[in-house]
């Protein structure tokens, strides 16, 4: 059997190993995993992993599921994870509106909640918001919440919590929004870029590919990338500005302070409702990844996508053939994408999925 992750039997990395066998628990799902399994998956001593399971199970977040049968003796007790022993909330700040949603420890969301929102507002209004959605949401949680992710457009500082100069809304730049919006929840926070928390996210999903970038075309453009596994963010959290990349020298002016970027002129093509020609400048950019990453695939996301998932699929398919390029392109489905990656910010850390190159 293929191993998924390696533990280490070691008193010092209980933690970690304990990471390691909820991340099985969860992606097993409601079938559940038996002892043996998450033994022979981690490469934990069975000693090991009945210490670490009976532990989970007197927290709460590990119960029996019923038994499997066995090759041989009695047999084998599965276990799975327990959804609703956790709950985490992930906001997605777009520059007109706010969502913000609540899932359980396996990242299912079980409350939502939607309103406009003007992000060239300022900081002060629009955290009022967040706040007052934030605990609508929490006026009666259904267990311990663990925290709460936000994303929202960059350029930011994910590490400091601090937005850059965000393309269009200046104004944002350093506002403490990670610290300001704990203090106001008396949550722990984690800031984020929205397509990075949509790769998140999605990279967590079982089956993802290893080496995927999701693109987003909402009020915006931009990507989140993955590289064996792991979000790629960079030094300064700059890495999937997809939508300031220069394709047309001395092109239009872009917010950024750019000329002739993929993002305004993308946007401008689906203002003309030539949506054609938007995948086809979408698929450009796309391309552009697929031959500087080698990456595996290219998932594709944002309401303007949603709004027309086909017209861009073919569109940025027939880019990519064109240059004799094979990564597969798809479909990141569902419009809280960002909103549920958000979240997983916060749950991530629990399965061990902390990792970021």
């Amino acid at each position: 059997m293929k191993r998924e992750a390696v533990g280490v039997n070691v008193p010092a990395l209980r933690s970690h190993n304990a990471a390691l066998v909820l991340d099985l628990l969860r992606t097993a799902g409601e079938t559940g995993i038996s002892r043996l399994e998450l033994a022979e998956r981690t490469g934990l001593t069975p000693q090991a992993v009945s210490k670490i399971t009976a532990r989970l199970r007197a927290e709460g977040l590990a119960t029996e599921a019923g038994h499997r049968a066995s090759t041989g003796g009695k047999p084998r007790t599965v276990l799975r994870l327990v959804p609703s022993a956790a709950y985490a909330v992930g906001v997605h700040l777009d520059r007109d509106e706010l969502t913000a949603l609540l899932t359980d420890l396996a990242g299912a969301v079980v409350a939502l909640r939607r309103r406009p929102v003007d992000l060239g507002a300022g900081a002060g209004p629009v955290l009022d918001a967040v706040t007052e959605e934030v605990r609508a949401l929490l006026a009666d949680p259904p267990g311990s919440v663990l925290g709460v992710g936000l994303a929202m457009p960059g350029p930011l500082d994910h590490r400091a919590g601090v937005p850059g100069r965000v393309t269009g809304f200046p104004e944002w730049a350093g506002h403490p929004v990670r610290d300001e919006l704990a203090a106001r929840l008396g949550l722990p926070v984690v800031l984020d870029k929205d397509t990075n928390a949509a790769a998140l996210g999605l990279a967590l999903r079982p089956a993802a590919p290893g080496s995927f970038a999701y693109v987003h075309l909402g009020t915006g453009l931009g990507a989140g990338l993955v590289l064996g596994g792991a979000p790629l963010r960079g030094d300064r959290t700059g890495a999937g500005e997809l939508g300031h990349q220069t394709v047309q020298l001395d092109g239009p002016p872009c917010g950024c302070g750019g000329r002739g970027c993929l993002e305004v002129l993308c946007l401008a093509a689906v203002a003309r409702g030539e949506l054609p020609e938007a995948a086809r400048i979408l698929g450009t950019g796309a391309a552009n990844l697929v031959r500087l990453l080698d990456i595996d695939q290219v998932l594709l996301g944002g309401r303007v996508v949603l709004a027309a998932p086909e017209v861009f699929a073919e569109g940025v398919r027939g880019v990519l053939a064109g240059l004799g390029l094979t990564a597969p392109v798809g479909l990141a489905t569902g419009r809280d994408a960002v909103g549920e990656g958000a979240a997983w910010l916060t749950l991530a850390p629990v399965f061990g999925k902390q990792a970021e190159v």
